[in-house]
């Protein structure tokens, strides 16, 4: 057989294979409950259906036509704040109300994939990334934004940061100090409030585990700012490439200013991306993008409160106490005993990234007044899809999230089933706007109730400390005495 038969013969058996997985991409299951089943605080989660090949279902990026804008919940009213952009991602307001925007993607592969099977998933991954409107290479920007005359526009814009960046995501400001995380560690620069430019040599702080399947880096610094957390999510989706990769990784870090000291600061979270602080009790809550691959009804990715020490399962369990029966790596002692539930579920496949909460000063109205707004980026997998939207989730005087997600900013999914863009990062501006990125159409939104007074802040939570026991006691006996005491008939002289 000559040469070029045997080359013709692999082209066709390559095309062949890649039809086929292409087939099957465009086949999977379709959702039985609608996404406000899979929401709240009692989500109900459907029989896991395990998949061997994934749901697709990819939104094709279209883009946003002159003068259009999402849909603005009642009262409320959306503007372009900049647009023009290359794939904006997270967002930074600086105390002097300066915003920061991170221009990136995702790392290239540290290494090229081998074998035939190897080339054609990759293949197949770049087909998928590019109709999803994030293939290719990143612009590793962080870029300043200002609005000097007040019209909720970015008049004024330049490239604030790029040497020394490698698919930058996470951003925080304190002492004339600018961090940034890369995806595989956490950078300092010395910047000055004003300036338009950093000049300095960057200072690693960390090392993170880099590239994976999520890639992204999240930093928030704690309102004392003496701490930094780092969010860092899987390599996979439940361990498959073997649980060494994942040192290191679905977890949120606590790194010590002051000392360099780091630790695990919380576990088992697959993916953890938006941060921010509770006014009510000042515990750091978290964004978390749960597991694939069991259909189109799960697994639910949630809004939860991540107190120390916390673990919430990946990849052995979900919601507590729901096996993944996938997962072949030994399961640590007592993880179901000490695994938390997550406190209230975002829907599945949603995609949930950034989120803040109500912020004194903000200027989105009474009906927005006590919760947190998060971007829910939009799903790849899911029949029909779910999110490409911007939700708030109430929260309750005592600080628990209630009812279900209210829509703040939708029509980002067109009724063809293509997108006009991808909501992806939310933050408040120094004016009291809500800002969000759409990275595919490379837009910041700017949000707001139109004549809205600041809004005042959240009052923090105080209660009483329980005073210390003096001495053991069984609580049953205790409660039976306590009983008897109030309820036994008094005595008559």
């Amino acid at each position: 057989m000559g040469i070029l038969r045997k080359i013709a013969i692999t082209l066709g058996v390559l095309v062949i294979v890649a039809g086929a997985a292409l087939f099957f991409l465009t086949r999977g299951q379709t959702a039985q409950l609608s996404v406000e089943d899979v929401v709240g605080t009692e989500p109900t989660l459907a029989k896991p259906q395990a998949e061997s090949v994934p749901t697709v279902q990819i939104a094709q990026p279209v883009g946003w036509a002159d003068g259009e804008v999402p849909v603005a919940a009642e009262g409320l009213s959306v503007q372009r704040f900049a647009d023009g952009l290359d794939h904006p991602r997270t967002l930074y307001t600086l105390p002097n109300g300066d915003v920061l925007v991170s221009l990136t993607r995702a790392p290239k592969p540290a290494e090229q994939p081998s074998g035939i099977m190897g080339r054609i998933q990759a293949w197949v991954a770049g087909y998928l990334f590019t109709k999803a409107g994030s293939a290719g290479d990143s612009p590793n920007q962080v870029v300043l934004l200002r609005d000097t005359t007040g019209d909720g526009v970015a008049d004024k814009r330049s490239v604030l940061l790029e040497a020394g960046l490698d698919s930058p995501s996470g951003l925080a400001w304190r002492d004339d100090t600018l961090y940034v995380a890369n995806h595989n560690a956490v950078l300092a620069f010395d910047y000055a409030l004003g300036g338009d430019r950093v000049t300095s040599a960057p200072r690693k702080l960390m090392d993170l585990a880099g590239g994976g399947g999520h890639w992204m880096r999240n930093l928030k610094l704690h309102p004392t700012e003496d701490m930094l957390f780092v969010a860092v999510g899987s390599v996979s989706n439940i361990g498959e490439s073997g649980m060494e990769v994942e040192e290191g990784r679905a977890m949120i870090w606590e790194f010590d200013l002051d000392t360099g000291r780091q630790r695990p600061f919380a576990l088992g979270l697959r993916n953890p991306n938006g941060l921010d602080f509770s006014p009510w009790s000042g515990e750091l809550w978290t964004t978390v993008n749960e597991r694939d691959m069991l259909g189109s009804d799960l697994v639910p990715d949630y809004l939860t409160n991540v107190p120390v020490g916390a673990h919430y399962g990946w990849p052995w369990v979900y919601y507590k106490n729901n096996f993944d029966r996938r997962v072949k790596h030994p399961m640590p002692a007592f993880l179901t005993e000490y695994t938390r539930n997550p406190e209230y579920a975002l829907g599945p496949h949603v995609a949930a990234l950034g989120m803040v909460f109500t912020a004194e000063g903000h200027k989105m109205g009474e009906k927005f007044a006590s919760g947190a707004f998060i971007a829910r980026h939009g799903s790849w997998n899911r029949k029909p899809p779910s999110g490409y939207d911007v939700v708030y989730v109430e929260f309750d005087a005592r600080g628990n999230p209630v009812g279900k997600p209210v829509p703040v900013l939708t029509g980002f999914l067109r009724e063809d089933g293509k997108t006009r863009g991808r909501p992806t990062w939310a933050e408040w501006a120094g004016d009291g706007a809500l800002l969000i990125s759409d990275d595919t159409a490379g837009i910041i939104w700017r949000v707001a109730a139109p004549g809205a007074a600041p809004g005042a802040g959240i009052a923090r939570v105080k209660s009483e400390r329980l005073p210390p026991a003096r001495e053991l006691r069984d609580p049953t006996r205790q409660r039976e005495a306590d009983y008897l005491r109030q309820n036994a008939p008094q005595q008559v002289n």
